[in-house]
């Protein structure tokens, strides 16, 4: 069995501790089940699949990305399985075990001011591509990003749940997930609703992003999305730990929005099957705040 072969077909666990109306379900996605840890070993192994289908790139080529923690990792462990090299740019404040995890994959790893954001981690990988040869995947604006999803994650959600989802939670940072989940679901049922999570102004969460104009993700269309609700710092934070310690899942900090952003829905619904991404492990926050 190949490695690759292990991406995707995710469980889904039902929240029942946290949640309160008995006539709508909660499932989490357990994407940390894949072996990067991440949802975001999907898109990276996608990702650099066409890329070598088309000839665009060759074993032995070097990549570059900019990321803000699962993205690298996985793109470091698929570079790995197929015999590239990767250079990838992230913030300053990302945590050491994400930095460590892509090092020990065979990654180059350069870290940029916290202060400038993934924002400038995107130009410097940009700029390097221009002038230095790299070929940049540029999970930003590559359609290879959401279609991974539009394979995958969102045949296995309408699948798991017997047909029966009426809602889809997902966090909102490239936006390849909730992309290509909206598109397979959409196709299926057009009345399924596709409910984003962003962060309030301030409020710095993992995984979330509120882009600038300018840096907003080619690949997000607006229409795609039925409904944003934003979450606060401090909300995705509570819920994460109470995750853990209720539900027993640990996981990072953008699951805890995603989820909280899915009991908010609960309480207004009748009734509802709804499905929230959790995004990856929470053991690679251990060195933060997150849990302490």
């Amino acid at each position: 069995m190949k490695l690759v072969s292990l991406i995707g077909n995710t469980p889904l666990v039902e929240i029942q501790r946290i949640h309160q109306n008995p006539n709508v379900r909660i499932f989490c996605k357990l994407e940390g089940q894949n072996p990067g840890g991440s949802v975001k070993d999907r898109a990276a192994y996608n990702m650099i699949k066409c890329a070598l289908e088309r000839g665009e790139i060759e074993p032995g080529d070097r990549l570059v990305e900019a990321t803000s923690g699962n993205t690298g990792i996985a793109l470091a462990m698929v570079a790995s399985i197929l015999g590239l090299k990767m250079t990838l740019i992230m913030p300053d404040n990302s945590t050491r075990e994400r930095v460590l995890s892509m090092e020990a994959y065979g990654a180059e790893v350069i870290l940029t001011p916290a202060e400038r954001t993934i924002e400038y981690s995107r130009e410097l990988a940009e700029k390097m591509a221009a002038e230095e040869g790299y070929f940049i995947l540029n999970q930003f604006s590559n359609p290879d990003n959401y279609m991974a999803h539009y394979h995958s994650t969102g045949p296995e959600i309408w699948k798991d749940t017997n047909e029966k989802v009426t809602h889809f939670v997902s966090a909102m940072g490239t936006t390849g997930t909730i992309m290509g989940v909206s598109k397979y679901l959409k196709e299926k049922n057009p009345e399924i609703q596709i409910v984003g999570t962003q962060p309030t102004d301030g409020s710095q969460i993992p995984g979330i992003r509120r882009w600038s104009p300018e840096f907003l993700p080619k690949i997000f269309d607006p229409s795609r999305v039925d409904r944003i609700i934003d979450v606060s710092q401090q909300d995705a934070t509570l819920m994460t730990r109470r995750m853990a310690k209720e539900e027993g899942v640990l996981a990072g900090m953008s699951s805890g929005g995603a989820l909280y952003a899915g009991l908010r829905l609960a309480e207004e619904l009748k009734h509802g099957l709804i499905v929230c991404i959790t995004c990856d492990r929470g053991d690679r926050y251990l060195s933060s705040d997150l849990f302490g």
